[in-house]
């Protein structure tokens, strides 16, 4: 009765563990088609994800170009409350002119002017013979900022100098690009923003209504849209300087805030000086200044002064021959003319950085470091 009893319970262990080995092969069958049956579907969800990514891509980059574009129409069509007009021109985005050949009143105590230049430092060369290179004085980064040619619209932005010292320095540089190009040399940086001029339909060269016009365009760098633009305020502009004959305003900076230097048909010899509103691109005061146009190649204002830097053709060794201080307390007797160490042909820009109290200088395609000696304006040369 013992041996059947076992024998029996041999047996049925025999049938349960079948049982289970029939259930392990469905269950292993069933598996097997569940994934021969949802295989398909998620290449054909990884296919529709890939398709979804690239409709996204695809629909940012038009939202991208629709948001300049929409600057583009806003500059090109400014709305109504904004619209100023100017007695002369009489056209839409004209800032006021503002005073005209009065004394400056200084905001600041800087009573500095320059000494001599103390020393040159050639960092490389980088793109075409014209163009500018120039730091944020108001930024607080070290950000080198490189504007290649008299018509473009690509600035190359670098992390910092040393970057931009490397020989394959381009790979270190992000890349702004414009609404519309820059005309000239006489972009700026200042307090986070380009400040450039454009050619606007009928400036100069192009015929129409503002013959000879240039409009005035605020930049801001970070966002990358137009924030502020103006019809600069004179008539019948022409190249303030007969050596850069592409730029038509030059734009500085100093301690005093923004400036613009230019020349018009009305006095066809000599330099123009405007203080403008770095908010709102308005013209607060113009002079006329003794400084000729005929031999001149750049300039720069350090405390409301201005200075022009003449050279000859051929090229030769450039020198400051004539200074305007807009405060009146700088005469033309007590102002050095120093010279700038030879080179290599002609500036076609300077950028004077208040901070450091040094020049950027861009030399048939050389970018240059100068560095300036100073003195107060009450002494003696």
């Amino acid at each position: 009765c013992s041996e059947r009893t076992q024998v029996g319970d041999r047996e049925s262990g025999q049938e349960r563990l079948a049982q289970c080995q029939d259930q392990s092969s469905r269950h292993a069958a069933e598996l097997r088609d569940f994934k021969n049956k949802m295989l398909p579907l998620l290449e054909v969800a990884e296919k529709e994800r890939e398709a979804l990514r690239t409709e996204a891509d695809t629909i940012s980059g038009r939202v991208d170009r629709l948001e300049r574009e929409v600057d583009y129409l806003e500059t090109q069509n400014p709305a109504l409350p904004c619209v100023e007009f100017d007695e002369v021109t009489g056209g839409p985005g004209t800032k006021s002119k503002g005073r005209r050949n009065e004394k400056y009143d200084m905001v600041t105590d800087c009573g500095y002017t320059i000494s001599q230049v103390r020393s040159m430092k050639i960092l490389k060369r980088f793109g075409g013979p014209a163009g500018l290179w120039t730091k944020d004085p108001l930024g607080p980064t070290e950000k080198i900022y490189v504007l290649d040619g008299t018509q473009n619209d690509t600035a190359f932005v670098f992390p910092r100098l040393r970057d931009f010292t490397l020989a394959m320095a381009a790979r270190k540089a992000s890349r702004v690009r414009v609404p519309f190009p820059w005309v000239g040399t006489g972009q700026l940086v200042y307090g986070g923003f380009l400040y450039y001029a454009r050619r606007p339909p009928g400036g100069p060269g192009g015929g129409g209504e503002l013959e000879n016009t240039l409009q005035l365009i605020k930049f801001h760098l970070a966002n990358r849209t137009v924030v502020d633009s103006s019809v600069f305020p004179a008539e019948g502009l022409i190249p303030p300087y007969s050596l850069t004959t592409d730029t038509y305003i030059d734009l500085a900076a100093d301690e005093e805030g923004l400036w613009a230097v230019y020349a018009t048909q009305e006095d066809d010899r000599h330099l123009c000086l405007a203080k403008l509103d770095p908010q709102t691109l308005d013209t607060e005061q113009q002079w006329d200044t003794p400084c000729p146009r005929e031999n001149a190649e750049a300039a720069f204002v350090i405390c409301g002064t201005l200075y022009v830097v003449y050279n000859t053709r051929p090229a030769s060794r450039a020198r400051i021959q004539c200074s305007f201080d807009a405060s009146g307390t700088l005469t033309p007797e007590r102002a050095a003319l120093p010279y700038f160490p030879r080179r290599y042909g002609a500036h076609a820009s300077l950028r004077y950085n208040p901070r450091e109290r040094q020049l950027y200088a861009w030399d048939d395609g050389y970018q240059i470091v100068y560095k300036l000696e100073m003195r107060k304006k009450e002494e003696e040369v």
